[in-house]
């Protein structure tokens, strides 16, 4: 969660003119990409007219926010995974006690994205794949790193994924994401769906969240589009 220390630091940054460069470093510095070549090994391509993945990686307005400006995607929104309904609440999750994960739910067109370019997209720019129980600021396990996988095939190819990544030593530090079987995704409340759209000029999201963005369209500019697909208009 998000906490008011969180958002009360990064508002006074701010304010003071530090938030692009000062304590925290330059405004790019916080979400670096690390541009990763494509999974060796993918399943073949399907006819469906849209297929889902879950994806873990932290805070999800930021991940959410990315996969909105990917080609191909059909709609994705933010929710939990990993827990239980009862406690699939944003107040719930927070205590880290719940077994959820801050996930977002990628619907999208295998004609025009694979599940393999998501993969990518997800270890290149939608977050940092080290780090272990949090992301940047928040911290907990609930903002850790994971895919829940519908299929065997989505298990397969992100476990190889994983080990190619980790045998070509591109990131400073093992890769920890867990590949999990999705039980359930619960989408999160209103107020967070697009919400790094609605509020462009948020502390929080011009710190973390827009040079993910930013960094999508410069290192996959094939897989970009400018305009996001919104959870309020994909309904």
């Amino acid at each position: 969660m998000r906490s008011a220390f969180t958002f009360n630091l990064l508002a006074s940054l701010a304010a003071a003119g530090l938030l692009g460069w000062g304590l925290l470093g330059p405004s790019a510095a916080t979400e670096k990409a690390v541009l990763v070549p494509p999974p060796a090994w993918a399943p073949a391509g399907t006819a469906a007219a849209s297929e889902t993945a879950v994806f873990a990686g932290g805070c999800f307005w930021g991940v959410q926010a990315v996969f909105q400006h990917t080609r191909g995607v059909l709609n994705a929104v933010s929710g939990y995974s990993g827990g239980a309904r009862e406690t699939a609440t944003y107040s719930s999750i927070g205590t880290g006690r719940t077994g959820h994960a801050e996930a977002v739910e990628v619907r999208y067109d295998p004609k025009q994205v694979s599940d393999a370019q998501l993969l990518q997209i997800y270890f290149s720019v939608a977050h940092d794949p080290t780090q272990l129980n949090r992301q940047g600021p928040d911290t907990g396990t609930q903002y850790r790193s994971a895919i829940f996988y519908n299929t065997d095939s989505q298990k397969q190819v992100a476990e190889r994924y994983i080990a190619q990544l980790d045998a070509a030593q591109l990131y400073p530090r093992k890769i920890v994401t867990q590949v999990t079987p999705l039980n359930a995704f619960y989408p999160a409340e209103a107020y967070h769906q697009d919400y790094a759209t609605r509020n462009p000029h948020s502390a929080y999201i011009r710190r973390f969240d827009q040079p993910k963005v930013a960094n999508l369209k410069a290192v996959m500019p094939a897989l970009y589009r400018e305009t996001p697909v919104l959870v309020a208009s994909a309904r």
